[in-house]
């Protein structure tokens, strides 16, 4: 910023703020002015960090309420950065030249450990396209120190052709300056503003008819303020709020999120959304595909029916009509706390929904008392993506055979169970599968109904040896205790103590087989499984 800093030491109240020669140690303005028992005027600021050294009071005496104990300190003025403007930023990152202590970085170690400098080819051309700000279309001022949009014009005339703008981890704080920034800018089409704290929005924000994608993530906006953003962004796509602390979704005209007519997503990961009413309360944004939810405190889910939408919403009948969430494609519910069969099941209800993460939930982590994947798949009918992974055709049709025959098992002990599983007699009759009947103890031979298994049998312990993998035919009634012995006899390794895990296709860690009672059909595990072979530590 050149003389600019030296010439205004003035400081007000909850302006931003950056330590001097470290633009990524931000903070606000809590105090401006004297210190008992020190001279001079002092600046009080709390840290975004929370790397201060006090709570605001210093010898007993309060000066300003930090966000956390250690999060406050008291800075001379000349250790304080107000910031620059946008253009003299866009100065020191595009048309600043490397520094000689930066181009001796720039190596790479010879076989004989000796530096070898690097030229990078084509810098110059490079360098000279980007120092062009007329020809730039995208530009990336992240953690720059940016305060303010500058003179009145400046933007427009220096570069008239951006696109996408990075502001990330600046200090703009007033929703007037980025209205300016952006009216000066018409071409602009994605905005990122995330670590930027935003003061409260009121009104007077430009019609910004261009931005179609726009990110907010820790820049402490709640969905208030979203909501009165709204009228302003009639061209919105994408909106990302992460990180916000965001607990309610409140409506501001009705019960129900009106308006975002070309909105398909939104991002709320990382909020603190606990109650899925909340969502339902998004479910007639009509162009909505995309909708992220991981890492809030969801304990359930449910598809929200008519009855309760016409509560919520005392829309007329005809409105109530419209299928909900009538065009999400994608939901992503990781990290969690859904623990409950029912809000898997749920989500069939969605008209569209193909992709679904429900990974780091209790109900998908088989350690506490979760469904496995292959459960997942079968009970998710047009699921495609899951968890991130693709679900191919052959794991689907092995995924629903090996649920059905594991219900088969369990329903046999105890049938009321079949409530809990909507989707059993429909992949039950379609994949053709007969009921296993219970066997009944004669002096005869016993015959399998489940017929025989092929399995694949694999060695992993370290102290077993190179041993090739083994492929067995198995009666799926064969329990893990007898397949352990079975292992044991057939690589001879009668003298360990073994332990098994099921390779699920598509899942990143294999199952640890742990019940030694349970059989190969009631643990789900079917035709061309493979099952390896490890010792016990």
């Amino acid at each position: 910023m050149q003389d600019s800093q030296g010439s205004r030491l003035e400081f007000r109240l909850g302006q931003r703020v950056h330590s001097s020669g470290d633009s990524r140690r931000i903070g606000t303005v809590k105090y401006v002015g004297p210190l008992e028992g020190y001279s001079g005027s002092w600046i009080g600021v709390d840290w975004d960090n929370g790397e201060g050294k006090h709570d605001g009071s210093i010898n007993g005496v309060r000066y300003f309420n930090a966000k956390s104990e250690k999060s406050g300190s008291f800075v001379r003025a000349q250790n304080l950065n107000q910031g620059i403007s946008l253009v003299e930023a866009l100065e020191i990152r595009y048309r600043s030249e490397s520094t000689k202590d930066e181009e001796d970085e720039m190596y790479v170690l010879s076989t004989s450990n000796k530096r070898v400098s690097v030229q990078l080819v084509g810098k110059d051309k490079i360098q000279d396209q980007l120092s062009r700000f007329e020809d730039l279309t995208s530009a990336s001022l992240s953690y720059l120190g940016v305060s303010s949009p500058g003179s009145p014009g400046h933007i427009s005339t220096t570069v008239p052709n951006i696109k996408e703008l990075d502001l990330t981890g600046n200090l703009l704080s007033e929703w007037k300056d980025v209205g300016t920034i952006c009216e000066q800018l018409p071409a602009l089409r994605a905005l990122n503003l995330s670590n930027n704290l935003m003061s409260q929005y009121s009104s007077g924000f430009p019609l910004l008819k261009s931005i179609h994608v726009l990110v907010l993530s820790n820049t402490g906006v709640d969905w208030e303020q979203v909501e009165l953003l709204e009228k302003a962004l009639p061209a919105i796509e994408e909106l990302h709020l992460m990180g916000n602390n965001i607990s309610r979704i409140l409506p501001m005209s009705s019960s129900m999120v009106e308006g975002f007519d070309s909105l398909k997503l939104l991002n709320l990961d990382d909020n603190c959304i606990a109650e899925w009413e909340e969502i339902a309360k998004l479910s007639q944004l009509k162009c909505l595909e995309q909708l992220y939810l991981n890492k809030n405190c969801l304990n359930c889910i449910f598809y929200p029916n008519n009855d309760m939408h016409h509560e919520l919403v005392n829309y007329t009948s005809e409105v109530t009509n419209h299928k909900l969430f009538q065009n999400l494609r994608c939901l992503l519910l990781g990290g969690n706390k859904i623990e409950d069969l029912t809000s898997v099941d749920s989500l069939n209800s969605f008209p569209k929904l193909v992709e679904i993460r429900l990974s780091d939930n209790p109900i998908t982590d088989p350690g506490r008392g979760g469904i496995p994947r292959f459960v997942q798949i079968a009970r998710l009918a047009k699921i495609e993506i899951l968890n991130g992974s693709e679900v191919r055709p052959r794991e689907r049709k092995d995924s629903e055979i090996r649920y059905v025959r594991q219900m088969i098992s369990r329903l046999h002990a105890n049938p009321e169970e079949i409530k809990q599983h909507p989707r059993f007699l429909e992949l039950k009759n379609y994949h053709g599968i007969e009921d296993e009947k219970p066997s009944i103890k004669t002096a005869g031979p016993q015959t399998m109904g489940s017929g025989l298994l092929s399995i694949t049998l694999k060695c992993v312990g370290a102290s077993m040896g190179e041993k090739p993998p083994l492929t067995k035919k198995l009666p799926a009634t064969t329990t893990v205790g007898k397949l352990k012995f079975l292992c044991g006899s057939f690589f001879k390794l009668q003298s360990m103590k073994l332990k098994l895990f099921f390779q699920e296709e598509g899942s990143p860690l294999p199952l640890l087989l742990e019940n030694d009672m349970a059989s190969l059909m009631d643990l789900g595990i079917g035709n061309d499984s493979i099952i390896l072979v490890d010792e016990e530590s």
